[in-house]
């Protein structure tokens, strides 16, 4: 049975990264808007305040974006409603209230944003590596000319 190699698109290194720092731009974008639908999808608005909360802070990156801080900020009480706690339990006690828990969780933030970061974590792995096989393969082309 014939087999085909796989190959993969050679970037340049200016290239590879522009496509990085277009896609680390985009993610954080990204993140407060699939926040904000979570959040209205699983009704987790009383005032509103946790809707218009997430913000997207400045991304720091090394000049060729291979080291990246991302960041964003929204109000704890999002981290509340996301595992299911808050004020219906007193601060101290031991988790027994005497009566059946009424708070459900209502994860908006926690499964999405792993999921994202996975992905972030996936694109970054391939753009590097195909700027890399470019890099390389350069290096064999010039000096195959040498010789």
């Amino acid at each position: 049975m014939p087999t085909t190699a796989h190959t993969s698109p050679q970037v340049s290194a200016d290239q590879a990264q522009e496509q990085r720092q277009k896609y680390i731009e985009a993610f954080n974008g990204t993140m407060i808007q699939i926040w904000q639908e979570r959040i209205t999808l699983l009704d987790v608005i009383d005032t509103g305040t946790l809707l218009r909360s997430p913000l997207s802070l400045p991304i720091h990156a090394d000049g060729r974006f291979f080291e990246i801080s991302l960041s964003q900020q929204f109000i704890e009480y999002g981290l509340w409603q996301d595992y299911g706690v808050g004020g219906e339990t007193p601060r101290g006690n031991s988790g027994d209230i005497g009566r059946a828990k009424v708070r459900k969780r209502r994860p908006w933030f926690s499964k999405k944003y792993y999921a994202s970061v996975m992905n972030l974590r996936d694109f970054l792995a391939e753009n590097i590596g195909h700027e890399f096989q470019g890099i390389i393969a350069d290096t064999f082309a010039r000096t195959n000319k040498i010789y």
